[in-house]
């Protein structure tokens, strides 16, 4: 008799009222709890990340973070051949869906801390939004913790990059964990830049707008530093900051 394995992510039969958040996953990881919610069924189903009771990014609405990886790749010198892009965080997987549909980037690297992220992709419900980035041969999935990764790195020419992609809080002044400010400080920035080749691109999402960190980042030794908005339906606008490393 063969005995049918019920799918872990399959929760038809969950108890709760009709289009309500089910919790598909609940593990604790290297930093805290992390937890996978659905809300509503079917096409319209909406998938929700928690990082230690903190929502950090659903499914409903990508659009701000195709505008990082898009922004990113418009601010790089026009000549720039296959260029090399590091995405920090891959969150619900928008933004690594958005540099596999370009043909213009050369590497596309990932750096996710969260195993339980990068299983919900590779074997569970948000594989619908990365799978086909995933089966790129362009892409590698590195998982670590980011500020450790640019900051020990060799400087070789295969550990730097003409864009870094940064999405793994909801903003410089609102960050997920205590150990990410070291990211945003004068240390972590200039870490930033020096794994950036001559005229790369440093882009940060955030949930709003953050004129400190645009002074941070011009004290860093960025250029060009500007901010783009990305209206929502309520509230202030997401953003995206951008600064270059000088030619």
């Amino acid at each position: 008799m063969t005995t049918l394995q019920r799918d872990p992510y399959d929760t038809h039969d969950a108890p709760g009222s009709p289009g309500g958040p089910v919790t598909l996953d609940r593990r604790d990881g290297p930093y805290g709890e992390v937890v996978l919610r659905r809300r509503g069924t079917g096409d319209g189903a909406v998938h929700e990340i928690i990082a230690n009771g903190c929502f950090l990014m659903d499914t409903s609405d990508g659009r701000s973070e195709r505008v990082l990886v898009d922004a990113a790749l418009a601010a790089l010198p026009a000549d720039r051949a296959e260029p090399a892009v590091l995405i920090g965080g891959l969150g619900v997987g928008f933004s690594l869906a958005r540099a596999a549909e370009e043909p213009r980037w050369g590497r596309i690297t990932v750096v996710e801390r969260e195993p339980a992220v990068i299983g919900w992709h590779r074997a569970g419900p948000l594989g619908g939004i990365s799978a086909r980035a995933l089966a790129d041969p362009r892409t590698e999935i590195v998982e670590g913790d980011l500020l450790g990764i640019l900051g020990h790195a060799h400087a070789s020419p295969a550990a730097r990059y003409d864009a870094l992609c940064l999405d793994i809080d909801n903003g410089p002044d609102w960050t997920v964990t205590e150990s990410n400010d070291g990211l945003y400080s004068p240390a972590g920035l200039a870490a930033c830049r020096e794994r950036l080749t001559p005229g790369g691109v440093l882009a940060v999402w955030s949930a709003r707008p953050s004129a400190r960190f645009e002074q941070a980042l011009r004290n860093a030794g960025f250029e060009g530093v500007r901010t783009e908005e990305i209206a929502v339906a309520r509230g202030v606008p997401d953003v995206v900051h951008l600064g270059q490393r000088a030619a």
